[in-house]
């Protein structure tokens, strides 16, 4: 790449490459902002508190998402010392006040006001029966299989749920806004419909 998004630095990972007419290609990350909007469309603005569930590249941008959401501390839910001291670090990177926590200690995530999960598949199915009465909001990052355990005991409690393919959906109009330059074209609906056709297909 011949340029590199601050976005993409801060967070180090780039999930955009643009390639320009005199043939320099540029990198980005659509996943933060990606976030941010997902949350604005179910009107999540600002929150007070939130958890994070893992440490993975999607847990770091969902680190520098809150540092735009989230007003008091994150904390960080992730398994052994390594992984704690690399979230702590990013959280200084960012200006985002992360307070790592032992992954045994999960469900204590779900006092938060808002709870984002960037697990593997299965990974906080054994949880689901910790989701109390009156959750916050959740945002499960996966979108197959769909809902996650997790996110059918949220939406049992009645509460505001996200899911994989809002992220995937947002995140993908700022791409297509990068590639084409059509940055007033309003194309959410359409690549939703899209993305639940092909999901509904993948059984």
């Amino acid at each position: 790449l011949d340029e590199v998004s601050p976005r993409a630095l801060a967070v180090d990972a780039v999930n955009t490459v643009v390639f320009h007419p005199d043939g320099r290609r540029t990198g980005d990350n659509t996943d933060v902002p990606g976030l941010v909007a997902a949350l604005r469309e179910r009107g999540v603005e600002k929150v007070g508190s939130a958890a994070v569930l893992g440490a993975g590249a999607t847990a770091s941008s969902a680190l520098a998402a809150l540092g735009q959401v989230c007003d008091g501390p994150v904390l960080a839910f992730v398994r052994g010392p390594e992984r704690a001291a690399q979230m702590r670090a990013l959280g200084q990177q960012l200006g985002v006040d992360v307070v790592p926590q032992a992954w045994d200690r999960a469900a204590e995530a779900f006092a938060a006001e808002l709870v984002i999960s960037t697990t593997p598949v299965g990974s906080t199915d054994h949880l689901a029966a910790a989701v109390p009465e009156e959750p916050g909001v959740l945002f499960d990052v996966l979108y197959h299989p769909w809902p996650t355990a997790l996110a059918a005991a949220w939406q049992q409690r009645g509460a505001v749920v996200l899911g994989g393919l809002d992220l995937l959906v947002h995140q993908a109009v700022l791409q297509f806004r990068a590639f084409t330059g059509l940055v007033d074209a309003d194309v959410v609906a359409a690549m939703r419909v899209a993305g639940e056709a092909v999901l509904s297909q993948a059984g």
